[in-house]
C-alpha cells in the first residue's frame, strides 16, 4: 500500500482565450503543472484541483451529459454525487438512462431547446460542477458551447469519466476531512 498519493494536473490557459474550446487535442500544451499529494486519492485529486484553481464543489447541482457508449460507466458517480445529497440535472437521453437506474435526476433543455438550457444555467451560476463526455460530430458544437459556458462561469467540469470519478471521489474526501498541508520533505522521511 502506497504511504501516499500524487496526482499531476496540468494547468491551460482557456480563459485567456475565450471562445476556444476547452477539449483537448494533440496541439494543446499546457502553460504549467501542479501536484497534490495526500494519504488519499480523494485528497491528493482534490489538492490537483485547488493548485490548478478549478476548486470543486462541496453542495449544489452537478450537470451530466455523457454519450452513449458512458451512460453505464456514469451510473456509479452519479449514485456517488447524488448520495452527498447533491442534485442531478441531465439533458433526456442521459437523464432517462439515469432514471431507469433509479437515480433521482431533473432534465434540463439542450442547447437547441431554446431559453432555460443548460448554457442559461451555467451562466446563471445554477450549476456547480459540469460532467461532459464528448458525444461526437452530431452534438459537438452543443458540447463545445456547453464547456466554454462552464469555463466563462468559472464552473469546473470533466470530460472523462475517470476524470468525474476522481472528482466525485474528491468531493467526499473534502466532505469528510480538512485537507492538511506537509511539506514534501516528509512525505519521503
Amino acid at each position: 500500500m502506497p504511504v501516499h498519493f500524487s496526482v499531476k494536473e496540468s494547468v491551460f490557459p482557456f480563459a485567456k482565450f475565450h471562445g476556444s474550446d476547452t477539449l483537448l487535442g494533440p496541439e494543446m500544451k499546457s502553460t504549467g503543472e501542479v501536484m497534490g499529494i495526500d494519504a488519499t486519492f480523494g485528497g491528493a485529486f482534490a489538492k490537483s484541483q485547488i493548485g490548478a484553481s478549478s476548486k470543486l464543489p462541496l453542495k449544489g447541482t452537478v450537470f451530466v451529459s455523457v454519450n452513449d457508449r458512458d451512460k453505464p460507466a456514469v451510473v456509479d458517480v452519479a449514485r456517488r454525487i447524488s448520495g452527498m445529497g447533491m442534485k442531478l440535472v441531465a439533458t433526456s437521453g442521459t437523464a432517462n438512462f439515469l432514471k431507469k437506474q433509479g437515480i433521482e435526476v431533473e432534465i434540463v433543455k439542450k442547447v437547441s431547446e431554446g431559453p432555460g438550457n443548460i448554457v442559461d444555467q451555467l451562466l446563471e451560476k445554477k450549476i456547480a460542477l459540469l460532467i461532459n463526455t464528448p458525444m461526437g460530430s452530431d452534438a459537438k458544437g452543443d458540447d463545445a458551447v456547453i464547456r466554454q459556458a462552464a469555463l466563462r462561469a468559472g464552473v469546473p467540469y470533466t470530460t472523462t469519466l475517470s476524470a468525474a470519478s476522481a472528482a466525485a471521489e474528491a468531493i467526499a474526501t473534502l466532505r469528510s476531512s480538512d485537507l492538511g498541508v506537509k511539506c514534501l520533505q516528509d512525505w519521503y522521511s
